[in-house]
């Protein structure tokens, strides 16, 4: 039976079969291991040249392995076409860059991933591309910011890294005239589908918990064909290419993305219930949590409040860098969604490019901590996090 036929499945039993197009009969998703193929003739080689979606002409352009890690995430996320690049950067440069010109407008938010809002407001005006910031979790923000006839994309992140900021994806779907695009890494496709909100585009950094193990760095975009056909033009000059090995990395990340995120999700809920009582902890940041400023939008829009917590520590920079350093079992890295618990101290590495008051607008403070949690026992998660509460 192939991933087709049948009846309708649900997204976890999708996640497990979607994306075997170029795998035959093998249960385990195959390796493509090769940059370019053989052509039959000259004929056969134009016509193969012809078409950056063939994935046996030139790795550049497809491969099977990334073609099947692309028709996978096109499946859960509703959507008719997806393109994988080499990284999340890569996938959000390529949306920004590939489909905006100089003069064009770019409405985003302040509460975003750090390089994507470096790419927005250092990149972007080189070109000639105008952007303005605007705060996530005011209702109407993004509206009222689009210059009708000149803005030209609306870029959203939600949950936004790394205090977890939602953003109303139908209020993103009801504007008209831009292309909408939200990235929805910290979600993944079983807690969040933008698509089916009237969004664009929808972005991962596949790195984290699609692919899940630490071990790829991979990027995809999915939604209608019409806008894929541009952003797989730009990517074959842009070059930012998914390697066949990440992308078989986050095939096989996507058949345990369901088990995984239950887990990760029940262990934040009870560390967010244990930081809440702390008295060291000044703020929580999780959507699962009815202390989080925008609980009903989150109760209303996800399917799953995922594995990322974050907090304010009432001492500031000295307890952030204390009780990180204080961990046994968390550990102290740069990355999220994989087994491992981590812990990041955003001011000092992921958003650590950015400005004072930048950082200020994004909400991010001295002692502000992210933790993603893994798939140890939530007890000794808990257990861990309180002993380093506890030294400060």
């Amino acid at each position: 039976m192939s991933d087709t036929e049948g009846p309708d499945l649900e997204l976890q039993t999708r996640a497990i079969r979607a994306g075997r197009g170029h795998s035959g009969n093998a249960l385990a998703p195959a390796l493509w291991a090769t940059s370019t193929f053989r052509a039959e003739s000259i004929d056969d080689a134009r016509r193969m040249a012809a078409d950056i979606t063939n994935p046996t002409f030139y790795g550049r352009h497809s491969n099977p392995t990334v073609a099947d890690f692309e028709s996978a995430i096109a499946d859960l996320e509703g959507a008719e076409a997806a393109k994988a690049f080499a990284s999340g950067m890569g996938a959000v440069s390529a949306v920004v860059l590939g489909l905006c010109s100089s003069g064009d407008h770019v409405v985003a938010q302040q509460q975003a991933y750090s390089h994507t809002q470096l790419l927005l407001q250092a990149v972007c005006p080189r070109f000639g591309i105008d952007v303005t910031l605007v705060d996530a979790s005011v209702p109407g923000a993004f509206t009222e910011a689009v210059i009708p006839g000149r803005t030209t994309l609306v870029f959203a992140e939600t949950p936004a890294n790394p205090k977890l900021t939602l953003v109303d994806l139908d209020e993103i779907g009801a504007i008209k005239g831009p292309m909408t695009v939200v990235d929805s890494t910290f979600a993944t496709p079983l807690g969040l589908r933008p698509l089916e909100h009237g969004v664009d585009l929808v972005v991962h950094s596949a790195t984290k918990a699609i692919a899940g193990h630490n071990d790829a760095i991979l990027g995809v975009v999915a939604g209608g064909e019409e806008l894929l056909a541009w952003i797989r033009g730009f990517a074959v000059l842009q070059g930012a290419v998914a390697s066949p090995f990440d992308a078989l990395n986050g095939l096989r990340g996507l058949r345990t993305l369901p088990v995984r995120l239950s887990q990760q999700s029940a262990t934040a809920a009870a560390v967010a219930d244990c930081l809440h009582r702390h008295s060291e902890v000044e703020a929580v940041f999780y959507p699962g949590h009815p202390s989080h400023p925008q609980h009903d939008l989150a109760v209303r829009q996800l399917d799953s409040f995922g594995g990322i917590v974050a907090m304010d520590l009432v001492g500031g920079l000295d307890a952030g860098c204390r009780f990180v350093e204080a961990l046994r079992l968390a550990q102290l890295a740069t990355s999220l969604g994989g087994p491992e618990t981590l812990v990041t101290h955003p001011a000092s590495t992921t958003h650590a490019g950015l400005l004072p008051d930048e950082l200020e607008a994004a909400g991010i403070k001295p002692g502000t901590v992210r933790l993603s949690c893994g798939l140890e026992a939530t007890t000794d998660v808990v257990a861990d996090l309180t002993q380093a509460l506890d030294s400060l």
